[in-house]
């Protein structure tokens, strides 16, 4: 059976010609008029079934095109948060990666970060073990990933101004360190965020964390209780994230959005970015 569809085309530029074909072509398919958001962004409303919807996935995906299809038209004032992983999704590294590199360490530990994320290790064995291999580095490495290394991702700030302004709260929630995201939320005058925290004693990184580890069910109950804090329902929460231990919280979110994302998340999401910044959640929501 066939349901209605909300179709959004976009790029991070504006279209080319051969993209502009593309979207007319899935247009005329659908027996549907093409809405132009803007030079970037084109909409349009049509009846189609799952394996129509994906044939055109592919035809968009072939012109470099993110491809959304919602069953209703949504705004970014029907949500009162926006939840964010951080790493890979509002930054651009991994910041474990990054500071085991300090250490001569990065191929290792990236290896078991891939594996992590891609949903093929237990998270918080994963983390364990990479923060182990931390053990004896000193903790003004965790400055220099922050000031040398540590990149917001592509349309993070827009994003982020266009939500605050339409009186959405912000949560950066990670399996990351408070190190950064401490950092990361002051300079982007977030709300509220919550991560791992790295054992630091004599000025040197123990190998450990303390605390909750910030695992793929702890991201789920942090964005409960601050839609609970915030008197919202989940369903009127935005939640972006790019790996498998963001799919818990990423289930019970309004829309979930995978950023450059695993392929497992991108299958269950309900838009995917894939050449769009992070603010490409901005077309789709527009009117």
């Amino acid at each position: 059976m066939n349901s209605p569809q909300f179709l959004t085309l976009h790029s991070p530029q504006a279209l080319t010609a051969a993209q502009l074909a593309c979207a007319n072509a899935i247009a005329t398919q659908a027996g549907a008029s093409l809405h132009t958001l803007h030079d970037a962004a084109v909409r349009l409303h049509t009846s189609a079934s799952d394996e129509q919807i994906a044939a055109w996935r592919a035809m968009a995906e072939a012109q470099q095109l993110d491809f959304a299809a919602l069953p209703e038209q949504r705004s970014l004032q029907d949500f009162g948060l926006l939840a964010m992983d951080m790493d890979s999704t509002l930054i651009t590294i991994e910041c474990i990666d990054e500071i085991a590199d300090m250490q001569g360490l990065k191929p290792q530990v990236s290896e078991i970060t891939e594996a992590a994320m891609r949903g093929e290790l237990d998270f918080q064995e994963s983390l364990k073990r990479r923060v182990a291999l931390l053990k004896g580095l000193d903790a003004s490495a965790l400055q220099r990933v922050y000031e040398e290394r540590l990149q917001l991702s592509p349309g993070a700030e827009r994003l982020i101004a266009a939500a605050q302004a339409a009186g959405l709260r912000t949560l950066l929630v990670s399996g990351g360190f408070t190190f950064f995201t401490e950092r990361v939320k002051d300079r982007l005058n977030l709300s509220f965020h919550h991560s791992n925290v790295l054992e630091i004693e004599d000025g040197k990184l123990t190998g450990r964390v303390t605390g909750v580890i910030v695992d793929a069910e702890e991201k789920r109950r942090t964005v409960e209780s601050v839609c609970q804090q915030l008197n919202i329902p989940t369903s009127a929460a935005i939640v972006m994230g790019d790996g498998a231990n963001d799919l818990k919280m990423m289930g019970i979110a309004g829309l979930s959005v995978a950023f450059r994302a695993k392929p497992v998340v991108r299958q269950q999401a309900s838009i995917a970015l894939n050449v769009c910044g992070l603010d490409g959640v901005l077309n789709v929501l527009q009117s």
